[in-house]
């Protein structure tokens, strides 16, 4: 009885807690204390690294979602000047054909009565009148000048200038009411080679040298409505002019 109280006791005391002082119990040499602690290290390990994971998945996520908002910005910037271009080019080619039809228009109302053209020169008629080989004495006018006035100074003897035909002539222009010269082809050194009675010239050429015989020589009374008008903006003859012409060749 007394070896078995001794062994109960034994045991008891290596399950049971000692002295103030002593080591832990243990259990089969090991320390049950070292063992919790093991364990609850081994626990709070994968709570740690999937937190980790956590943590960046939701970083990619926010770094996706501003990548996306930053090409979605970026698109629609590009959308913005695409459009801005799109108006700017439209409004480029408006402005072109404006220029192009400020361009016609001026064509048609010359700032001097002829516009000389790159053309070959014509061949002049063998039997040409003398007076048109000399520049002409221009005179001032008189009275009132209200309708276009043509009067024949040397008829010539070829065919009659046609409206589309282009004619070479050489003149001398003044000015109605005093004489004053304010252009002359003489003085240019060369004949001025245009097109008739399409617009290309002053109203008062087209109405009055349509028709007149070539080898002639003319003289033109204009009203201002049929040459430059009685503005003189931009160095113009106003107001009614005189000019003497001859009519060189037409073809």
């Amino acid at each position: 009885m007394g070896t078995l109280g001794l062994r109960a006791g034994t045991v008891c005391a290596g399950l049971g807690g000692g002295p103030p002082g002593a080591h832990p119990p243990t259990l089969q040499g090991v320390d049950v204390s070292e063992r919790v602690e093991n364990r609850s290290e081994g626990q709070a390990a994968p709570a740690t690294k999937a937190g980790r994971r956590l943590a960046a998945q939701l970083a990619e996520k926010k770094a996706a979602e501003a990548r996306r908002r930053r090409q979605s910005m970026l698109g629609a910037a590009v959308g913005v000047l695409a459009v801005v271009a799109l108006v700017g080019g439209l409004v480029w080619l408006n402005s072109g054909d404006d220029d192009k039809a400020a361009t016609a228009g001026s064509s048609a109302s010359p700032t001097a009565p002829v516009e000389p053209t790159e053309m070959p020169a014509p061949e002049l008629p063998a039997d040409i009148d003398p007076a048109l080989k000399t520049k002409p004495t221009v005179q001032a006018g008189t009275g009132e000048l209200t309708k276009l006035t043509v009067t024949t100074l040397v008829k010539g003897t070829g065919p009659a200038v046609k409206a589309g035909q282009n004619i070479t002539t050489n003149y001398v222009g003044v000015f109605y009411k005093d004489g004053k010269q304010f252009d002359a082809s003489w003085d240019n050194g060369q004949p001025a080679t245009f097109q008739i009675g399409v617009g290309q010239v002053i109203k008062g050429w087209d109405q009055g040298l349509v028709g007149v015989p070539v080898g002639s020589r003319v003289q033109l009374d204009l009203p201002a409505d049929l040459a430059y008008g009685n503005d003189a903006a931009g160095g113009r003859p106003a107001g009614p002019l005189r000019f003497v012409v001859d009519v060189l060749a037409a073809q």
